[in-house]
């Protein structure tokens, strides 16, 4: 039997050279929907004063397609991130075995996914149950006026989690110089913006304002730096 040769050109190695690039851009798309999902698709409804109490009225003026909208881009988001935990797994853990920071990535970014499953799913059970959705009328105001509560935060605060992760890969890269020093100094942006805002104020939803934007840049970064590319076998 004839023994099988490899043959390896150019072309091949700049095949593979391509396809190890490929892996972080799942992160970029995690960080673009969930930018559609929660700032484009949020359904806060304006006030004309500051100080205005917020009463049942406003379910009136809830806009039915931003949270139809909010439900699709985001459930594509938590889908993302949790085959971008995956591959983080894979292609980093399994590099650098005694790194703490790099489990906290993947352990990050899986806790966001769970948390934003629910905040995008209130999203979509608001769509639904709209006066302008196919299950009009099963609550009334009070109910749906419940929904709208609960979407206050409900689909910020889940990315906390993505907060914590960016918080460890500032680490990686600004302690064990695992990664460009550009990555590791944007990433503590959003850490220390939550931190702030979060210990002076006690809001919990800013990790939703900003770290969707910080997982599009940073993994767009270690992808055009080919970081943590698969070795060839």
């Amino acid at each position: 039997m004839a023994e099988a040769t490899s043959v390896f050109t150019p072309e091949v190695a700049a095949t593979r050279t391509a396809s190890r690039t490929v892996w972080p851009w799942v992160g970029v798309g995690a960080g673009v929907m969930g930018f559609i999902g929660t700032l484009l698709g949020d359904i806060h409804v304006a006030t004309d004063e500051r100080n205005a109490v917020i009463s049942m009225a406003v379910v009136s003026q809830i806009d039915q397609q931003k949270a139809h909208l909010s439900i699709v881009a985001g459930f594509i988001a938590v889908a993302l991130l949790l085959v971008l935990a995956a591959q983080w797994r894979g292609f980093v853990e399994a590099r650098l075995p005694t790194s703490a920071a790099a489990r906290v990535v993947t352990q990050g970014l899986t806790a966001a996914a769970g948390a934003l499953m629910l905040g995008y799913g209130w999203k979509g059970a608001t769509a639904i149950y709209h006066a302008d959705g196919m299950d009009h009328g099963t609550y009334d105001d009070m109910g749906l006026y419940i929904y709208y509560i609960l979407n206050d935060f409900g689909s910020y605060i889940g990315w906390f989690g993505v907060t914590v992760a960016a918080g460890a890969v500032a680490w990686m890269s600004l302690k064990e110089r695992v990664l460009p020093l550009w990555i590791g100094v944007f990433s503590c942006v959003p850490v220390l913006a939550v931190l702030g805002f979060t210990g002076l104020t006690g809001l919990p939803g800013f990790p939703g304002v900003v770290s969707p934007i910080w997982m599009a840049v940073a993994f767009a970064g270690i992808a055009l730096h080919n970081s943590f590319a698969p070795q060839d076998a």
